[in-house]
């Protein structure tokens, strides 16, 4: 028997497996796909022409993570990207991020003095410290009801996290009340003036999130996604060499080297329950496996209403699952092209910094806000958004020798078509657009292309069980966070089912490759195994 049964082999799954052996558990990973990584894979998907398939860069990735499962022995190497984002403009002109480049774009784009832009972004980042704390730490659950000691450990931790918040000073804490509650619009219009920058911070508020920069509760997706560090270095971002498969591939290698047995091609049908207790699962081909436990990195509708008979879950729980909102309006492409693209306001093919960067076509928050509205009314933006990257400029291992590969990250697009109509049917009408998108810019773009991997939201969901093509495994709300994350009670990484446990992206702190909820659910799991909770 094992002590633990993982569902899903996803970067969450391999982490939570690979903690959970280094505590002397014997713990079987079973995934349904033919190769481990969930959405953090890397495909051939045109001849000689390799890359990331959903999830395409990385930052948010936890260092104490990369440090603890020792990926960097297992073969991970992460190299910096050699300017963050790069936001092509209309009128010409071109808006850089990065380390020596912020400035000097802030001055020629922003009438504030560069004393008060440098300060901006102190404030951001005391924000994104606070996120930094709280990542692998598991939410409070002070309406559990499991007895006085837990409750005082559960009130312990939310002590913890207001220590931390009382540390900032009175604007600080008012920032942050307002990057929780507020629109990265609002949020944004009070703290810049200039479009192009309120547009480059703005993409992040809107990152897997179908929804205007307007609309409530989007700022905290923006800090969401300043919290990383790549190298040590915060808020940079960089290129798993090989694609996003050697973060997942190295977790699977340390994981096996601490014993840990791994399955592909194994999907799970069912979860056992007997007598109030989760004691192992039934695969697709009819094979029962027992355990002491079952942890699952599945999206939380996924666990909860295909694989539990619903009468087993109390109704307040079910009911929360059923009305989970998921949804991300996300449409990913990959492309083969022949040539480097060459952009009206930098001309040139061959390889400079703005071609490692983070490409964003989004030139203001109301471009974005009409994206959204487009896609909620017809389907998908007339003008959609999209960031491209050229992983290629960063490891040629992807590409033919002159040859590339971009990502495209494409919003705005309704995860459900209006009028019955199927992603099937529109989604290569919905890929040219995309393509033309990014011509628009770099004019030859869309004649470079010899190859393309389309996913809709559909498709997303297919193929890698996100609902409604959600990244995060569902939206991060106010009322999807933290201690709600995914149901108030319950974001302590338990089931309301005895020995059943969640690890994926719909437990704190979200979605992202982070390794966080796998991390985190390990830690609760060891001490429940060892007879004593963790706050």
């Amino acid at each position: 028997m094992f002590d633990a049964i993982v569902i899903g082999a996803g970067h969450n799954g391999l982490t939570a497996a690979g903690y959970l052996a280094a505590g002397g558990q014997k713990v079987l990973v079973l995934e349904k796909r033919e190769v481990v990584g969930g959405c953090a894979v890397t495909e051939e998907f045109h001849p000689g022409f390799r890359n990331s398939v959903a999830a395409y860069t990385v930052s948010l990735l936890n260092p104490k993570v990369i440090h603890d499962l020792d990926l960097a022995r297992h073969g991970l190497q992460v190299v910096e990207r050699r300017m963050s984002n790069f936001l092509p403009l209309p009128d010409g002109r071109a808006w850089e991020i990065g380390p020596g480049r912020t400035e000097a774009s802030g001055a020629e784009l922003s009438t504030r003095g560069a004393a008060q832009r440098a300060a901006d972004g102190d404030r951001l980042e005391q924000m994104a410290d606070v996120l930094r704390a709280v990542v692998l730490e598991t939410p409070p659950n002070v309406t559990t009801g499991r007895g006085l000691i837990e409750t005082i450990g559960q009130l312990f931790s939310a002590g913890r996290l207001a220590n931390r918040i009382r540390k900032l000073d009175l604007e600080g804490q008012r920032d942050l009340l307002e990057i929780f509650t507020r629109s990265a619009g609002d949020f944004l219009d009070q703290w810049f003036e200039s479009d192009p920058i309120k547009a480059i911070y703005g993409f992040d508020g809107i990152v897997g999130n179908f929804a205007s920069p307007y609309a409530a509760g989007s700022a905290y997706v923006l800090l969401h996604h300043c919290f990383g560090e790549v190298n040590g270095k915060r808020g940079v971002w960089g290129h798993a060499i090989g694609g996003m498969g050697a973060i997942t591939q190295a977790m699977a290698a340390s994981a096996r080297a601490r014993g840990v047995e791994i399955r592909t091609d194994c999907g799970v049908v069912e979860i056992l329950v007997e007598k109030g207790r989760a004691v192992g699962v039934v695969t697709q081909a009819g094979e029962t496996i027992r355990a002491k436990c079952v942890v699952s990195n599945l999206h939380p509708k996924l666990t909860f209403e295909r694989l539990l008979d619903p009468a087993l879950l109390p109704a307040d729980f079910a009911a929360r699952i059923a009305s989970w909102r998921s949804g991300s309006g996300t449409f990913r492409m990959n492309v083969a092209l022949s040539e480097l693209p060459s952009f009206t306001c930098r001309p040139g093919r061959e390889v400079a910094d703005h071609h490692t960067a983070g490409v964003v076509i989004a030139p203001s928050l109301r471009y974005m806000e009409e994206a959204w509205m487009d896609a909620r009314r017809d389907g998908w933006a007339k003008a959609p958004i999209v960031e491209m990257l050229i992983p290629s400029t960063l490891d040629p291992s992807l590409a033919p020798k002159g040859a590339h590969v971009a990502s495209l990250f494409c919003q705005q697009v309704a995860p459900e078509l209006p009028d019955g109509r199927s992603w099937d049917a529109v989604r290569e009408e919905v890929a040219d657009l995309m393509i033309a998108t990014v011509d628009a810019q770099a004019p030859g773009f869309a004649a470079s292309v010899v190859g393309r991997q389309i996913h809709s939201p559909l498709d997303l969901e297919r193929k890698f069980g996100l609902i409604g093509g959600d990244i995060f495994h569902g939206s991060l709300g106010l009322d999807q966070m933290f201690s709600a994350r995914p149901v108030m009670g319950h974001a302590d990484y338990r089931a309301p089912i005895a020995g059943l446990y969640m690890c994926g992206s719909g437990t704190h702190p979200g979605g992202g490759v982070t390794g966080a909820p796998g991390h985190n659910a390990a830690r609760e799991i060891l001490a429940d195994a060892k007879g004593r909770r963790t706050a």
